[in-house]
């Protein structure tokens, strides 16, 4: 089979021995053959090596020789999130007869902006109120890692935590933060370092009882002294 690429770039052609090449300017770069859980490494490389070409620079100087493949190992990592299903985590619980807020705080994660594929970085804080059941304290803190590693934005990804725990848990209650800082606006555009992001999804009593709400804000920020 024959992987072909733009002709500024040259032609990856089905080496003898099953590795695909890439031939540019008279010189030859083995690309990955392999597919990692859906992601096809061999198309980023090549995307990766137009980019470079594009921008000015020369893919085959030794400094980027290895980039391409950097980069998409890099991408299937980020995008693991996108081939995996965060429910599993909560589909295994536990009954109690405990009726108080529970809260998992300062669960750091990185994802990365669906509008500029860059980084942005955090930390989320997850509650909810038990209803009979309850789940294990890592699995909070592996939901959220899994709906980051994908393409998102802050706001669909905090009320995607909330509706999973509401779903699979089976309660009213719940209450998720997320503060991060985008690099797609600390380091391009605007440039404006160090400002923070805040969003908030509150289900049930954390959202209509202000008393409630006010009770998980103070267990949110305050610090041990």
């Amino acid at each position: 089979m024959s992987l072909e690429i733009a002709s500024d770039v040259g032609i990856a052609n089905q080496h003898e021995g099953g590795q695909p090449q890439l031939h540019t300017n008279g010189s030859t770069r083995v690309l990955s053959n392999k597919t990692t859980s859906a992601v096809d490494l061999v198309a980023i490389e090549k995307a990766v090596y137009q980019i470079l070409t594009a921008v000015g620079e020369d893919p085959n100087r030794p400094g980027l020789l290895d980039t391409p493949q950097r980069v998409a190992r890099m991408y299937a990592e980020m995008f693991s999130g996108l081939r995996a299903d965060p429910s599993r985590h909560l589909k295994v619980t536990f009954p109690e007869d405990y009726d108080e807020v529970g809260l998992v705080r300062d669960i750091d994660f990185t994802s990365l902006c669906e509008h500029h594929l860059l980084p942005f970085r955090g930390t989320a804080h997850v509650a909810y109120v038990p209803n009979g059941r309850v789940t294990g304290l890592s699995k909070l803190a592996r939901v959220v890692e899994e709906v980051a590693r994908r393409p998102q934005v802050q706001e669909r990804m905090t009320s995607t935590i909330a509706d999973l725990i509401e779903r699979e848990l089976g309660t009213d209650d719940v209450g998720v933060v997320v503060q991060a800082e985008h690099s797609c606006m600390a380091i391009r555009g605007i440039r404006k370092s160090g400002s923070m992001t805040i969003t908030s999804a509150m289900r049930g009593e954390f959202r209509t009882n202000v008393s409630n709400r006010a009770e998980l804000l103070t267990l949110i920020h305050q610090r041990s002294s």
